[in-house]
C-alpha cells in the first residue's frame, strides 16, 4: 500500500508567527496605545518647531531679544522690563501671554520665546535620548552575547570592565566623563567628536548605561548555550557565526528591543540632569534640561520657563515607560503571568 498523504483542511489556517503575535497583543493593549499615542503628539509637535517659530511666532529661539518688544492686547509691550523688587537689578521676561503669535509661554531671561524653545528642545531631548538607547542597546546586545558565549577569559575579562563601569554612580560617571570631554571633545582614531556636538552626549550616555544590558543578556546566553539544541549545533561543526546568528541571537532581540523605551526615557532623564548642570548639551543648542537651567532664577517670578519643560520630560518618560511595559508583556507573555503572581 502507498502512503497517505493527509491534505491541510480548508478551513485551516496557518499559525501567526512569534512577531505578528506580540504586535497583535500590543495592538490590543489599550495603556500602551495610550502612551505611543502620547509619546507620537509630542514627536510630531516637536518636528514642527521650525514651522512654529518661523510662521506662528515669527522669532529665533537662539538669539537674545534684550531690547524685543511684543503684543499684548493690541498694545506694544517690552519683552524684558526692569526688576522692580529689590535693589531694582537684572529684569522680568514678560510671562504667558497664551498667544501662540507672541510670547504663549512668556520669555527667558534673554528675552527668548520659551514656546519655540521647548519645541526645539524637545527635539534635542528626544534624538539624544532615543540615538543614546539604540546605541546603548546595539553594543550592549553585543556585548553580553559575545561574553556570554565564548566564555572562559573572554568572558572574564568582558565581566570585570562591565564591573568596573558598573561600580561608579551614573550621574557621577556621566558628569565626570562630560567635564573631561567638552574640554578637548572626543577622539578615537579616525574618529572625532566636536565638543559642542550633540554626538558628545549621545556616546557619554549610551557608554555608561552599557552593562546595564550587557550584563542581563549574557546571563541569558549563558543559559541557552546549555541548551540541547546549541550544544547539537556545537557538535555538528556549525560554524560559531551561523550559531550566534541562527539559533542564539533570534532569542535575545526581543529583550534587547524591550530595553529601547525603558532606556530612551533613562537616557532622556541622563541628558536633562547633565544639561541642567552645563556639561551636557551646549549653547547655543537647547534641550528641555537647559530650558530648565535657563528659568532656575526665575522659577518665582515666571515659573512656566521652569514648569513646561519639567512636564514634557515627566510625560514623554511615563509614556515611553508605559510603552516599554507593553512591549515586554506582548513579547515575553510569561512576564506579565510572574508580574500577576
Amino acid at each position: 500500500m502507498g502512503e497517505v498523504t493527509l491534505a491541510p483542511s480548508a478551513g485551516a489556517r496557518r499559525s501567526p508567527g512569534p512577531w505578528r503575535t506580540a504586535a497583535r497583543d500590543l495592538l490590543r493593549d489599550r495603556t500602551s496605545l495610550v502612551a505611543a499615542a502620547v509619546l507620537l503628539l509630542v514627536v510630531l509637535a516637536t518636528l514642527c518647531a521650525p514651522l512654529y517659530a518661523d510662521h506662528t511666532a515669527h522669532t529665533d529661539p537662539f538669539r537674545s531679544q534684550v531690547s524685543g518688544t511684543t503684543v499684548v492686547g493690541g498694545k506694544t509691550v517690552p519683552v524684558l522690563t526692569p526688576s522692580s523688587t529689590g535693589l531694582g537689578l537684572g529684569v522680568t521676561p514678560i510671562g504667558p501671554t497664551w498667544d501662540p503669535s507672541h510670547y504663549f509661554l512668556g520669555a527667558d531671561n534673554q528675552g527668548r520665546d520659551v514656546m519655540a524653545r521647548l519645541l526645539y528642545g524637545g527635539r534635542t531631548s528626544l534624538f539624544i535620548g532615543f540615538t543614546a538607547a539604540l546605541l546603548t542597546c546595539v553594543v550592549g546586545t553585543a556585548v553580553g552575547v559575545v561574553a556570554g558565549y565564548a566564555g572562559g577569559v573572554v568572558d572574564a575579562v568582558i565581566s570585570r570592565v562591565l564591573d568596573v563601569i558598573w561600580a561608579f554612580p551614573v550621574y557621577l560617571l556621566a558628569i565626570c566623563l562630560s567635564v573631561v570631554l567638552l574640554t578637548n571633545g572626543l577622539k578615537l582614531g579616525p574618529l572625532s567628536v566636536d565638543a559642542g556636538s550633540l554626538w558628545l552626549p549621545v556616546a557619554i550616555i549610551a557608554a555608561i548605561y552599557v552593562p546595564y544590558i550587557a550584563r542581563p543578556l549574557r546571563g541569558q546566553v549563558l543559559v541557552l548555550r546549555n541548551k540541547e539544541y546549541i550544544q547539537a549545533a556545537i557538535g555538528s561543526g556549525a560554524p560559531t557565526v551561523r550559531i550566534l546568528r541562527r539559533e542564539v541571537l533570534p532569542n535575545v532581540v526581543p529583550t534587547a528591543i524591550v530595553f529601547v523605551p525603558l532606556m530612551t526615557a533613562l537616557a532622556m532623564l541622563t541628558e536633562s540632569a547633565l544639561s541642567f548642570l552645563s556639561v551636557g548639551v551646549q549653547p547655543p543648542g537647547a534641550s528641555w534640561g537647559t530650558i530648565i537651567e535657563d528659568g532656575l532664577g526665575l522659577l518665582y517670578t515666571r515659573p512656566a520657563v521652569t514648569i513646561a519643560p519639567g512636564l514634557l520630560i515627566a510625560l514623554t518618560t511615563g509614556a515611553l515607560n508605559v510603552l516599554g511595559d507593553g512591549v515586554r508583556d506582548a513579547l515575553d507573555p510569561s512576564a506579565r503571568l510572574r508580574g500577576g503572581m
